[in-house]
């Protein structure tokens, strides 16, 4: 517990509100409050060993590998349903939607939780690698993806230090018939 003789006549409330605003005028700049002109923020994350991106906007939410109700009826990538604070989510296991693979979970594999009209969609990853800054001179054509069943909903690329990184569309997912259509 932190000693501070000079709030010792103040509420708890009022400390706390005391401690808000002091630690507020030491903040260099919040994500929200910088401004750089051709900067571009992206959510990373990897699906087997293909590294992507998604524009910040589109990701609602990253959840640690909620527990499902499966149900009947539906394509393996349609993994089930989870309660999340109450909401259904759909969850879809993006690698085997795209590329078929068998689903396993480990400790690092997390759920991209997408808004749509109609509910929210949450995408098994394999591992999210946190928010990344992207300089719009570093975009490229599709090169490395380009022959990957992934290549249908990437925008370009980015080339970062030794790393590139795919565009990953999930407004393109969505809109994806087959993605749609998960009835077995």
């Amino acid at each position: 517990m932190v000693d501070l003789p000079e709030n010792a006549a103040l509420n708890p409330f009022e400390i706390l509100l005391d401690y808000e605003r002091r630690s507020l005028a030491h903040v260099a700049g919040l994500p929200e409050q910088l401004d750089a002109p051709g900067l571009w923020r992206a959510i990373a994350y990897r699906l087997g060993d293909a590294f992507l991106v998604s524009d910040i906007s589109e990701v609602n939410e990253i959840l640690m590998f909620p527990q499902i109700t499966p149900v009947p009826g539906t394509k393996a990538w349609m993994l089930g349903i989870a309660n999340v604070r109450g909401n259904l989510v759909t969850v879809v296991h993006l690698r085997g939607f795209l590329e078929g693979e068998p689903f396993r979970v480990n400790e690092r594999t997390r759920v991209l939780v997408v808004r749509l009209a109609s509910g929210s969609v949450g995408l098994v990853v394999d591992e999210v690698l946190g928010q990344r800054s992207f300089v719009e001179e570093n975009m490229r054509d599709i090169e490395t993806y380009a022959d990957s069943p992934i290549s249908r909903f990437l925008d370009s690329e980015y080339r970062q230090g030794q790393s590139t990184w795919g565009v990953f569309s999930m407004n393109a997912l969505m809109r994806a018939q087959d993605f749609m259509q998960a009835a077995a």
